[in-house]
């Protein structure tokens, strides 16, 4: 005659009717999994804080900073650099909590308004390489850094508005003197396709208009000009062009 053994408890001195290595079905029935694990979205895992912007940002800035000094490089200009560097950067972070502050009395839609069309006064007298007279570098600039002190006011510390305004300097102060010696047509495809995927994520209109505007700019702008050439007439003969002459000391005295 079988014995029948008692109910299996989760208790070693109770279980003596049991092998030393019986394991109950009930044994895990408390267990729970994934109590406290929070899942995270695809926009949240790639969203990156300041210090991973800042330190990349410095990496590529040195890279780019050996390829344009080249062999020409050395130590006093390293020095001479260095102290220009630190200075920016300590000045920046110190006074990153006033301009964090400038502006937060203002309304945001009043500072995005301002940010746009200061931006677009950049894109207006930004030096694209052609000697006229509307362009204007201090312009071009100075608008830039007004609208990421406008922006700045925004962000939720003064870190962050100090990590947006050393980026703001290498964007439109040093990335346009490193393009304009290793300025290639087909970068125009990476720069373009990267904006897109930027903009995909902020407004599909914004996307839209900004792809229109590039093709534009780039494709239909250079076919008109070509198209429009045909009508060009200029004429040419023996008499006498007029000339003017600039007017100066050297050209006063000499006529005198």
């Amino acid at each position: 005659m079988t014995t029948k053994r008692k109910p299996w408890r989760k208790n070693l001195y109770e279980n003596s009717d049991y092998e030393d290595n019986y394991t109950d079905p009930s044994f895990l029935k408390d267990l729970k999994t994934n109590l406290h694990v929070r899942f995270f979205t695809l926009g949240e895992a790639i969203q990156v804080g300041p210090t991973t912007v800042l330190w990349p940002s410095f990496i590529i800035t040195i890279i780019g900073y050996l390829c344009c000094h080249g062999r020409n490089l050395n130590l006093h200009c390293i020095l001479e650099d260095s102290k220009t560097l630190l200075a920016v950067f300590l000045f920046g972070y110190l006074f990153a909590p006033v301009l964090h502050t400038l502006t937060y009395a203002i309304s945001t839609d009043t500072i995005f308004s301002m940010t746009f069309f200061v931006m677009v006064l950049n894109l207006i007298f930004c030096d694209y390489g052609l000697s006229v007279a509307m362009v204007s570098k201090a312009i071009s600039l100075n608008a830039a850094i007004f609208g990421s002190i406008c922006l700045a006011s925004r962000l939720p510390t003064s870190y962050h508005a100090f990590v947006l305004l050393v980026e703001s300097a290498v964007f439109f102060v040093l990335y346009p003197i490193v393009i304009r010696e290793y300025w290639r047509p087909y970068f125009l495809i990476p720069i373009f396709v990267a904006c897109c995927i930027a903009l995909s994520f902020v407004s599909l209109n914004v996307l839209c208009v900004y792809a229109a505007l590039i093709v534009f700019i780039n494709f239909i702008c250079p076919y008109l000009f070509v198209r429009q050439q045909r009508h060009k007439y200029n004429i040419h003969g023996p008499w006498d062009e007029a000339i003017v002459e600039e007017t100066n000391d050297d050209n006063i005295d000499g006529n005198l």
